[in-house]
């Protein structure tokens, strides 16, 4: 069964017009989602063209909209994030399609918390930002205009996960309890700095093999407690190599 849609949180980072905006907040309410976040808006978000375009989900969705200072604070509470893109590469090879996002999501336990992630107009999410997301969900257009309008794309992919088995989860509690973004990205920084400090990673580019360490994580889908294992591990290592180089201990 599908999870609750009140445990989604839909989030445009800088988004650039008023009316798409609206538009989002119309189909959410459309749905029957209610938690829409915003990182760093490009427009007054309570603006009269979003207010507008957004109807009567102006006072339940619009009005109660977050603002977030970036991605990473945006998600920090969610457990699985799920980032749009439609441009394949390198570290985009992994994608669902729409129509496979309540199957991706009904492995949650019912109390855990899904972000779908839409990047900007112009130019969608940056490579460090879909670093941040565990999974990607791509909608196949046609090669002759591939992009799709924001406010389309929120659509399809609310009325694709809306339209599978209402929820009220028979498993839901025998999900698999994922641990939220915020402690894993506390992990990752750890051991970006641990890994540097040995000297495993280039200083000049050290996402680069970092990227794919996301990458196994992320499918392995860590769990809190194997959060707290890796952190174990790297601050052994922190011991280890300042126990040989007492001087480079980090602060």
């Amino acid at each position: 069964m599908a999870l609750p849609r009140e445990n989604f949180a839909i989030i445009l980072v800088e988004p650039q017009g008023g009316a798409n905006i609206g538009s989002i907040c119309r189909v959410m309410m459309n749905f029957g989602f209610q938690d829409l976040r915003l990182v760093k808006p490009r427009v007054d978000h309570l603006g009269k063209e979003a207010r507008d375009m957004a109807v009567t989900a102006k006072k339940s969705v619009l009005r109660s909209a977050r603002k977030y200072h970036d991605l990473a604070e945006a998600i920090a509470d969610c457990h699985l994030v799920i980032g749009s893109s439609r441009r394949f590469g390198k570290y985009r090879n992994e994608f669902i399609r729409p129509h496979e996002l309540a199957a991706k999501c009904s492995a949650l336990p019912c109390h855990q918390k899904v972000a779908l992630v839409f990047g900007r107009e112009d130019h969608g999410l940056t490579t460090h930002e879909l670093s941040l997301c565990d999974t990607f969900i791509t909608i196949e257009t046609t090669p002759e205009l591939p992009s799709l309008n924001l406010a389309q794309a929120v659509a399809i992919c609310l009325y694709e996960y809306a339209r599978q088995p209402s929820e009220g989860s028979e498993s839901a509690d025998g999900g698999v309890e994922r641990a939220v973004s915020g402690h894993k990205e506390q992990m990752f920084d750890h051991m970006r700095r641990t890994l540097l400090a040995a000297g495993y990673l280039d200083p000049g580019n050290p996402d680069h093999i970092l990227r794919t360490y996301r990458r196994i994580f992320n499918r392995a889908g860590l769990d809190e407690r194997e959060v707290r294992i890796l952190h174990g591990l790297w601050s052994l290592i922190d011991r280890q190599l300042a126990a040989i180089s007492p001087g480079k201990e980090k602060k």
